[in-house]
Formats: C-alpha cells, sequence, structure tokens
C-alpha cells in the first residue's frame, strides 16, 4: 500500500500534550480518518438504499413477483 503526507496545524499545547503523553498522532489521525470515511460511506450506501426503496414503493407485489419469474426462467 502507498502512502500519501497529510500536513495539519495543530496548537502548540495539544503538540506538547502529546509527546508529553507518548500519544501516537499518526496512528491516532490515521484511525479518525479511516472511521470518517467508513462512516460517509455508510451514509452514502444509506441514502442510496433509500432512494431505491421510495422508488420500489410505486412497483407493486403483482409486478415484483413477475420480474422475478422471468429473471429465474432466464437462467
Amino acid at each position: 500500500m502507498s502512502t500519501a503526507v497529510l500536513s495539519i496545524r495543530i496548537s502548540g499545547e495539544l503538540k506538547r500534550e502529546t509527546e508529553k503523553l507518548g500519544i501516537d498522532v499518526k496512528s491516532v489521525v490515521e484511525k479518525a480518518l479511516a472511521d470518517a470515511v467508513e462512516q460517509a460511506k455508510r451514509r452514502k450506501l444509506e441514502e442510496a438504499i433509500n432512494m431505491l426503496l421510495k422508488e420500489m414503493d410505486e412497483i407493486s407485489e403483482e409486478e415484483w413477483v413477475r420480474v422475478v419469474k422471468e429473471c429465474r426462467r432466464e437462467r
């Protein structure tokens, strides 16, 4: 896996505290970003699912049955 450089500015006090406490800033930031990306992906997926469900409300049960049977016959 390739890496990229990310530069951020934090207060001097926060930097001193992280050093004093031995906090691995890289790991903390990397985990926070990974969590944020995962959360954003889930949110986008949820929006897409909700949109599809809204569209599916307009399709009758009989139509669903017909389409499923048709798909099975095509296999």
